[in-house]
């Protein structure tokens, strides 16, 4: 079938709105209807090459839709189901997913290759060419095919449009606080970088129980919706954020440190570690660019005070179990995913959306089709 996707073409280059081909699914793989896309920063990554998917590739990896068609081996899903993408895909089986960490499914390592997980090769093609997907999704269209262990079931009843945000962002900003830092009730928190990604660690650090969450970011615009999702405090910079951190927390440092800032920087490192608490965490989530390979941290606080430093991928969460649990807490009221969305677009206006993420003034855009209605 024809369907119609942004394609990347080259590096720094700009997203192309043009007709694909799109082949039948495999016997695993399930041909998905989207109704709605995330603009992931992640994507931008992909753009400036910070993330070396192989191009030319469709983008986007933060869908969501209405399954089409399966394959004659697909069980988990069929046609008429309201499903999520999962950026990464879950086999269930591995060592990872298998003690509880799908965020870290061996199948993971094929995201890059930006082809079909069970035979290597392209579903997708245009000009000629074969494209690959991002992260095995390939969102920024109408119709994608995807591999089973990339779908995720959802209740019918919750709007596709604020589902998709499930996909990447959210989950990754709400484990960030929940999973990956581990705050508890009457924990201080900071979260520097106040996105779609930040929004949601805001949430999760709320939801935990933390009593005093400090929202770092230069935007003015982001301030109010700062205080909305759940921060008690905020500073405008990094320069600022020690000395509002020392007010707010009696000059201890904050217990959980997570910086979710658009792009990482390894200078920054040593600073939110400086602001972390004596036994305290500090959760990298955001993307540094793949060639950085130096940070500035001071080696001998780490280890007098005995903080930490961990990494984490998709908030350290489990797809299959936590995305179903926020649409849940989405529809009591107890996450909001509308505040989160900032503006939407249809596909064509793409890279308008990107030139907005790039100012910095909104948390996050949404894609939607003519699907969606």
């Amino acid at each position: 079938m024809e369907t119609l996707a942004a394609v990347l073409w080259e590096r720094r280059g700009k997203w192309s709105i043009e007709p694909v081909e799109l082949d039948p699914p495999g016997p695993q793989e399930v041909l998905v209807e989207l109704h709605a896309s995330g603009m992931c920063h992640s994507d931008e990554h992909i753009v400036t090459g910070d993330m070396p998917f192989r191009l030319p590739c469709i983008g986007g990896h933060e869908g969501a839709g209405v399954v089409k068609e399966v394959g004659s081996q697909v069980s988990s899903v069929q046609p008429g189901d309201h499903v999520v993408f999962g950026f990464m895909p879950s086999c269930g089986r591995c060592p990872s997913c298998s003690t509880g960490h799908q965020s870290l499914c061996d199948l993971g390592a094929r995201l890059y290759s930006g082809r079909q997980i069970a035979d290597g090769t392209a579903r997708h093609h245009a000009r000629g060419q074969d494209l690959s997907t991002a992260c095995l999704v390939g969102s920024f269209a109408y119709h994608t095919v995807a591999h089973e262990a990339s779908c995720i079931k959802v209740d019918p009843s919750v709007p596709l449009d604020r589902a998709c945000l499930l996909g990447c962002g959210f989950v990754t900003g709400w484990g960030s606080a929940v999973y990956a830092a581990g705050v508890r009730p009457g924990d201080t928190v900071a979260v520097a970088g106040i996105g779609g990604i930040g929004a949601a660690a805001i949430q999760g650090a709320k939801l935990a129980g933390a009593r005093v969450i400090v929202a770092i970011d230069p935007a003015a615009e982001k301030k109010e919706h700062a205080l909305a999702m759940g921060a008690t405090h905020v500073a405008s910079s990094w320069e600022e954020a020690p000395s509002v951190v020392a007010d707010a927390t009696w000059n201890r440092g904050v217990d959980r440190f997570i910086c979710t800032m658009g792009v990482g920087d390894g200078a920054l490192v040593g600073k939110a570690l400086a602001m972390t608490a004596k036994r305290g965490r500090l959760v990298v989530t955001n993307i540094h660019p793949m060639a950085e390979n130096s940070v500035n941290v001071n080696l001998m606080d780490l280890t007098l005070t005995e903080k930490q430093i961990v990494g984490t991928l998709y908030g350290s969460a489990n797809p299959r179990a936590d995305i179903p649990k926020l649409l849940e807490l989405y529809s009591a009221g107890q996450v909001d995913l509308d505040g989160v969305v900032s503006r939407t677009y249809p596909l064509e206006g793409i890279n308008d959306g990107y030139a907005d993420m790039r100012t910095g003034r909104f948390l996050r855009g949404v894609l939607r089709y003519p699907a969606a209605g």
